[in-house]
């Protein structure tokens, strides 16, 4: 008879912890953790301690992160606030590598920002936004051939790491990234193309809902990017069109300097097979996915066993490989190589690893593919 229940109490717990886990990461400014502990275990470079898994007081840790980050405050009151924060973010950064415990998860250079500063500087997805019903499906391609793993860095179709700065403009850089991979296959160039001219220019609105529109720092949708490089004619050169950061400007597009034009775009089925295939046959996919783990994530393959999958951060598909060791599964797990935008200092020299075959974080649940206009036809 007991075993009859244990499912169900198993299933239990896992809805219980959730909901902890949410109103945990929800209310962290107030130490959602306790703050009395005196020693926190936190991973460290080799090189700044002695030891592995050594215990360090915050206050220690908290000094190696100011100097590694440059980091300063403008009054001895922002500082104890930020220490604070700090102190939540090691408690957080804790709990995450026990959710999450096939990556690894410790200081970043987000650690002194709240999980609701985080969200407002560094993420961007739109959430008023949404695909529009009749939006172009990609088509079904074959699966039986595709290679075990693939990297489009490998191939010469992915700009070095980009950083989107204090500004919610996430959408323009996964954007960017999709058509400079796609112009790359149309025409042999790999050219940095303009995410600025998408954040001062671009105000393309969700066709059901017109005022929820692309929106600079304050968030947009690849798809409705890739719709205004469509009807403007292109974007152009990062070079020509420098980013700033910043949503402030006048729109400074020059349709002359256009470096590449967006042929068409589709949505990509769920299924992660047919993304692993609008991959390697189309170039980087533009991707939405929920970031709650990334404020934490230092390296490794992320496979959280709990995770919202509320979009709120657009970045772009770039590979996928199955090499990551999951200790706790014991055996390799297959995972997307995620290129994020928020410069080479964060994660694996500014790449994600999130594990592939359970839309872990909603990774399967938003995917664009585009394709460029050749240069013949240009």
């Amino acid at each position: 008879m007991a075993s009859r229940f244990l499912p169900l109490f198993l299933s239990s717990l896992l809805i219980a912890t959730s909901f902890r886990c949410s109103v945990a990461d929800a209310s962290l400014d107030g130490g959602a953790f306790g703050s009395d502990d005196p020693l926190i275990r936190q991973v460290v470079d080799h090189d700044e301690v002695s030891g592995d898994n050594e215990l360090l007081s915050a206050d220690h840790h908290f000094t190696i992160f100011k100097r590694k980050f440059g980091k300063s405050y403008a009054s001895q009151e922002e500082h104890d606030h930020r220490f604070s924060v700090f102190k939540a973010n090691l408690r957080r950064a804790s709990r995450h590598q026990k959710l999450d415990p096939s990556a690894v998860h410790g200081v970043t250079q987000f650690s002194d920002l709240t999980p609701r500063e985080f969200r407002n500087r560094f993420l961007g997805i739109n959430r008023r936004l949404r695909l529009p019903s009749d939006a172009h499906k990609a088509p079904i391609l074959p699966t039986n051939d595709l290679p075990t793993d693939f990297d489009w860095r490998d191939h010469g179709a992915v700009a070095p790491v980009k950083n989107q700065g204090s500004c919610g403009s996430c959408w323009s850089f996964s954007t960017t990234g999709a058509l400079e991979g796609a112009n790359y296959l149309a025409t042999g160039k790999l050219v940095s193309l303009s995410e600025q001219q998408l954040v001062d220019c671009d105000h393309e609105c969700d066709p059901e809902e017109k005022d929820s529109c692309d929106s600079g720092c304050s968030g947009g949708l690849m798809n409705s990017a890739f719709e205004y490089t469509l009807k403007s004619g292109g974007l152009m050169r990062e070079e020509d069109y420098p980013y700033t950061g910043t949503d402030r400007g006048a729109c400074k597009f020059d349709k002359s300097k256009v470096a590449a034009k967006v042929a068409n775009f589709s949505v990509v089925s769920l299924d992660e097979d047919q993304i692993a295939a609008n991959l390697v046959k189309n170039g980087p996919l533009a991707v939405a996915i929920n970031a709650v783990f990334m404020q934490t994530y230092v390296g490794g393959v992320s496979c959280p066993y709990i995770c919202s999958k509320r979009l709120d951060h657009g970045v772009l598909l770039v590979g996928y490989g199955e090499a990551g060791y999951a200790p706790i599964r014991l055996k390799d797990k297959p995972y997307w190589i995620i290129k994020n935008s928020w410069g080479e200092s964060w994660g694996e020299n500014g790449f994600y690893k999130i594990c592939r075959g359970r839309n872990i974080c909603g990774v399967d649940s938003m995917v664009s593919t585009v394709a460029a206009v050749s240069s013949g036809s240009k």
